[in-house]
């Protein structure tokens, strides 16, 4: 197991901002980390990378305890909010954090221009960050996260200030690290990248996890609408034998919820036979947001 804990917690005087944390990630996952704003997921993160000590409560990383100094050293970390020091270059920067993780010569060069190139920044790379562009910034801080080859890389908000492009070359790099076995504990608010880019997720409300969802995992029933001619309640009642809630709210369109899309074609024969006719059928699954504004519930407020 890559990330396990039991119960931890973390309390700021009489601020509670991780309540009680049990969650695991296994080798190789894109685990997505889910919740509004003031849920406690960038604590949890500086806690599980040992930059605050937890309250109470046990973590394993990298098989290590939380804090062990070689585990963290193949570790990568993207933070929401980073400042670099703007009078330096990415290509100083990134050689100044390779010293650090004790990268020396013509090896550490090969790897500073391979990730700057990884990122669209080989163009850049001899200019100083004071006239990046907040994508620009977002982009050579990825770079830096990955600068060590880790085997596992915390992301706080790693599309921040991307455009579409820039979300789709980090969506790229998320798949080539899975390719590689490195697991990438992701946290953020742009539900489609996760719903497009994570295994598994969960949810936390108030420092704790209160939901697991396996996205890989086929959905739950299929909500399908069918548009469709004139039709009586004989036909509407006869749908029944396929599905349930069965609605009619306009007089051209039926929805029904099923067991799964193989269901669908039992359906379009079954009215064609009836004489109906079809002009659309449109499954309609929940999409990740969906889910989550039904597990956060009304009491929670914008962030």
């Amino acid at each position: 197991m890559i990330i396990e804990t039991q119960g931890l917690r973390k309390q700021f005087g009489t601020t509670v901002a991780v309540s009680d944390l049990s969650l695991y990630v296994g080798e190789g996952e894109i685990f997505g980390f889910l919740g509004p704003n003031g849920a406690g997921k960038t604590t949890a993160i500086k806690v599980l990378l040992a930059l605050v000590e937890p309250t109470s409560g046990t973590g394993r990383v990298l098989g290590a305890p939380l804090g062990d100094r070689a585990a963290r050293a193949r570790i990568g970390f993207l933070p929401e909010h980073f400042r670099f020091h703007e009078t330096l270059t990415a290509t100083e920067l990134l050689r100044f954090h390779g010293r650090l993780y004790g990268l020396r010569g013509v090896s550490l060069d090969a790897r500073v221009d391979r990730l700057l190139t990884r990122v669209d920044l080989a163009d850049a790379a001899d200019r100083p960050l004071r006239g990046y562009s907040k994508g620009m910034l977002q982009r050579v801080g990825l770079a830096q996260a990955l600068l060590n080859d880790p085997q596992l890389v915390f992301l706080d908000e790693p599309t921040s200030g991307l455009d579409p492009l820039g979300r789709l070359l980090v969506r790229d790099i998320i798949a080539e690290l899975r390719a590689d076995g490195v697991t990438v504990f992701l946290n953020s608010h742009l539900l489609g990248e996760v719903e497009a880019t994570c295994d598994r997720v969960v949810f936390v409300k108030r420092g704790r996890v209160v939901e697991e969802r396996r996205l890989s995992a086929p959905a739950e029933g299929l909500d399908l609408e069918l548009r469709v001619g004139p039709v009586g309640a004989a036909i509407v009642e006869g749908l029944s034998r396929f599905g349930a809630n069965i609605v009619q709210p306009r007089p051209d369109v039926i929805a029904l919820r099923t067991e799964s899309d193989a269901v669908v074609p039992a359906i379009v024969s079954w009215l064609v036979q009836q004489g109906v006719q079809i002009y659309a059928v449109q499954p309609r699954r929940k999409s990740l947001e969906d889910v989550f504004l039904d597990v956060m519930g009304d009491d929670e407020r914008p962030g």
